[in-house]
């Protein structure tokens, strides 16, 4: 027998004695436990229900397939973030700030179109993946930076360029909720510093907001989204009531919670940040969620009794925030997972979603769909 040989059937052989491989049990495909789909269930409860996607996924046949199967509402994952939509050339010879779509932007766009599905458009005024040379002058890193006043200015276009250009492409319809701003808050309670507030001041929060207000229609609802919401509800419930213009109205519609979460969270305590959230009287709509096995920098393995408590989590969430919806206590119309497949997870080491790799159900898949006896009890 060769060494080689000898080494693979130690290895093997230590595995099955120590426990330590990730074990896969395979569940019932969801024809064979449920008639209904993830929208359907959450139809029930007068919510849409998305997940993040990219070109990869609409030209994959078997995964835009199961997009179209589970889901009515779609969130591209860069394809509309400010350093994909704003061209620097173009900027430069024009002297303003151009917003153009890039293709896997209008081909999700198309496909979405195509196929009946709402769009919730992430982001507009973000401090990471925006393009560094729209805060200088000539839109050239190596000049200075520009001042408060051209910097709004810039803001504008970026704001008004957006939505005018989805108006003239024909998708402006497509989308029932934006997020305005991204994570400029911190858990001490205080701003993100980066170049927003170092160009325009902590006020670029506010003007965000004032700029998006004028140029969205008003079927798109407006929001702030963020992640460790659970940690910031006081900052953020005290941030968007400032958001008021000069008739005192409210420029924002709602609060997006991210809900990156972990088995080893409270839902408890999720779920009292959430409460505290509904309170401003804003819509609340869950915006990128996923819950990973383990905690921050500790992933777990997919061992199935880990897999089990995850499931367990996502029932329990998803049952929690229903009970709320359907009572009234929270106003909320939508719910987006990031992602669905653990194999093209921005977290995957965690294995945080719906399906593994090879897109067979998880008991997380039952958690959502709220089938208790899959979903790991």
């Amino acid at each position: 027998m060769k060494k080689k040989t000898i080494i693979v059937l130690v290895c093997i052989f230590a595995l099955l004695l120590t426990g330590c491989g990730i074990e896969k049990v395979k569940l019932p495909a969801q024809k064979d436990v449920t008639s209904k789909n993830i929208k359907d269930v959450f139809s029930e409860h007068g919510m849409k229900v998305g997940t993040c996607i990219s070109a990869n996924v609409i030209n994959d046949k078997k995964m835009s397939a199961l997009v179209l199967e589970q889901f009515n509402s779609v969130t591209m994952e860069n394809a509309m973030k400010p350093d994909y939509i704003l061209n620097q050339k173009r900027s430069q010879a024009e002297g303003k700030l151009v917003v153009e779509f890039n293709q896997e932007a209008i081909s999700v766009l198309s496909w979405a179109k195509d196929n009946g599905l709402s769009v919730r458009g992430h982001t507009l005024i973000w401090y990471s993946q925006t393009p560094e040379w729209i805060f200088h002058e000539g839109f050239d890193t190596k000049s200075a930076y520009v001042g408060r006043d051209e910097m709004l200015l810039r803001m504008e276009s970026l704001i008004s360029g957006v939505f005018k250009g989805l108006d003239r492409l024909g998708y402006i319809d497509l989308f029932y909720a934006y997020d305005v701003i991204n994570e400029a808050w911190m858990e001490d309670g205080t701003i993100r510093k980066n170049h927003w507030t170092e160009t325009i001041g902590d006020d670029y929060l506010w003007y965000a907001f004032y700029y998006a207000d004028k140029y969205a229609p008003e079927s798109i609802d407006l929001y702030y989204n963020d992640y460790n919401e659970q940690y910031k509800a006081d900052t953020l419930s005290a941030f968007v009531n400032t958001l008021k213009g000069d008739d005192d109205r409210f420029m924002i519609d709602g609060i997006g919670l991210q809900a990156h979460l972990f088995t080893s969270d409270d839902i408890v305590g999720y779920l009292e940040a959430v409460d505290s959230l509904s309170e401003t009287g804003l819509k609340l709509e869950v915006t990128e969620l996923d819950i990973g096995l383990g905690k921050y920098q500790s992933p777990l393995s997919a061992t199935d009794a880990n897999l089990r408590t995850q499931g367990k989590f996502y029932y329990e969430l998803i049952n929690d925030l229903f009970e709320r919806a359907d009572s009234g206590k929270v106003n909320m119309d939508s719910v987006t997972f990031w992602g669905f497949s653990d194999g093209i997870s921005w977290r995957r080491e965690y294995s945080p979603q719906l399906y593994d790799s090879d897109l067979d159900p998880k008991y997380s898949l039952y958690g959502v769909l709220q089938i208790k006896e899959y979903s790991g009890y």
